[in-house]
């Protein structure tokens, strides 16, 4: 018999399953299951710590949210969420309902309205690891096993790879342990994991995070950023309320110094706030596929609006000059870090929506429009790759590929991102500047950038920020497009 089963299990007293058709008293139950589950196992951890091995074992489980139908309602065709496929039960469990509450009521009351069903708010059968349940608890942080004088995992839930994985949004046919669907595209223990992530990564917690997330791979563009923040920060007329950097400092005064934390975190983060989460975040992801994905893997549990890319590129034709734009409509993807997740032969469309958002926001900032924005903007595939130095190695190979996909640009990231996004459902989409060309002679080399960097950067970030902007005021059922859907999906976003 294991230690653990040898203990009584203790678990807090918590509300009956209860139907709710209001999605704000829906959104207060599961606070409320949530907030007795994770003070309980405070409480208890806090006590085992100070007062040594505990004589029983301590449980608590995630909210969830469940709901029955029995009918083949005809949802509204256009909409590509908030109804399930077929009639059955379906479920998800629930972690951080005070962080994702807008979401929560956002969908619940689609669904109800869509589904004519309540809602079933109770407590799910799915433990609480205590990792979770103490983050950010006054800096009360989990010891490694060895450190006390008990195993952790005999008297506490601790992380269960059986529940953190991208089995929904991967296709593979998931289904709960009691049989029901998967009402949302993660997990409760999947979601903490990330936020945790996220908060190990970026160095800012996840409540910071905007709808709206740019992502680069150049520190220039975080220097950028910061000035445009500060100048908005100081217009009285401005939609935004302030700038947060790594270590949660926050700045309302354009003004005000922005302190930096003693080590920066490997991809620092930034936030121009606005409220209900309206603003833009910024991610300087660095170089490389493995760093796109781990941030893109991470973000996408907050169900961001939209994620793009604005960094650097090679460009790959000998019409194109340093600084032009390229915008992507396809991508080649020599990246290999989602190919067991998202097969190479999957296409990642291009989405309209973003797209132009994108090319207005060139001609907006450019001032430039119709054929006279092809001199400084090229429409076509943007390869990604794993090797940086892919130009040292024999070049027959890849310049083949690149030849026969029609690639006009290169880069690290950018495929990695938007098949990502392709992935989790999240709208994507791709702007870069070609920064060397090395096919043609053209390297980057300190003294042929800083030219390229001082005149360049400050426009890019700024056509990145108006595309979100116009992004932002598109309807929810218009952006998130139902080219990112599949045969059976989940009703939440």
């Amino acid at each position: 018999m294991r230690a653990q089963d040898s203990l009584p299990v203790i678990s807090p007293p918590v509300p009956d399953p209860e139907a709710f058709t209001d999605p704000a008293a829906a959104v207060r139950r599961l606070r409320e299951i949530y907030d007795i589950a994770t003070a309980f196992l405070c409480e208890h951890f806090a006590g085992a710590l100070s007062g040594g091995r505990p004589e029983a074992r301590f449980r608590a489980f995630y909210p969830e949210i469940r709901l029955t139908t029995t009918s083949y309602v005809s949802a509204d065709s256009r909409l590509s969420f908030g109804h399930v496929v077929e009639p059955g039960t379906y479920s998800t469990t629930i972690t951080r309902p005070d962080l994702f509450a807008n979401y929560l009521h956002q969908q619940m009351k689609l669904l109800i309205e869509t589904q004519g069903v309540p809602m079933i708010i109770g407590t799910s059968s799915t433990p609480m690891p205590v990792h979770f349940a103490v983050s950010g608890q006054g800096g009360v942080a989990v010891p490694q096993d060895g450190v006390m004088d008990f195993a952790l995992r005999d008297v506490f839930d601790v992380p269960d790879l059986s529940t953190t994985h991208d089995d929904i949004v991967n296709g593979r046919g998931f289904r709960h342990a009691d049989g029901s669907a998967p009402l949302a595209p993660f997990t409760a223990q999947r979601i903490d994991y990330s936020l945790a992530r996220l908060a190990h990564y970026t160095a800012t917690d996840p409540e910071h995070f905007q709808n709206h997330v740019l992502f680069t791979n150049y520190q220039f563009y975080v220097e950028e950023f910061e000035l445009y923040a500060r100048m908005v920060l100081d217009d009285p007329e401005s939609r935004y309320t302030g700038f947060v950097g790594p270590g949660n400092a926050r700045i309302e005064d354009g003004q005000a110094p922005l302190p930096a934390p003693e080590k920066m975190p490997q991809m620092p983060s930034y936030h121009l706030t606005a409220p209900d989460g309206q603003g833009i975040t910024l991610v300087n992801i660095g170089v490389g596929p493995s760093n796109a994905k781990t941030a893109t893997d991470h973000i996408a549990v907050l169900r961001p609006h939209a994620w793009l890319m604005v960094g650097h590129c090679a460009g790959l034709r000998n019409s194109q000059r340093l600084g032009d734009f390229v915008l992507a409509h396809a991508y080649l993807r020599e990246d290999h870090v989602l190919d067991d997740d998202l097969p190479v032969w999957v296409p990642i469309p291009a989405l309209a929506e973003v797209q132009v958002a994108l090319e207005d926001a060139v001609e907006q900032v450019t001032e430039l429009e119709g054929y006279e924005l092809k001199r400084i903007m090229r429409t076509g595939t943007v390869a990604t790759i794993d090797n940086r130095n892919w130009e040292l190695r024999d070049q027959s190979g890849p310049v083949q590929r690149l030849s026969q996909s029609r690639a006009i640009a290169l880069d690290m990231e950018s495929a990695t991102i938007a098949a990502n996004g392709f992935r989790f459902r999240v709208p994507y989409g791709t702007l870069l500047c070609v920064s060397d060309k090395p096919l043609h002679g053209e390297l980057k080399l300190p003294g042929m950038a800083s030219d390229f960097y001082r005149t360049q950067v400050a426009r890019h970030l700024l056509i990145g920020i108006r595309a979100m902007e116009a992004i932002r005021e598109m309807p929810l059922e218009r952006i998130h497009s139902r080219k990112l859907r599949s045969f059976e999906e989940t009703a939440f976003l």
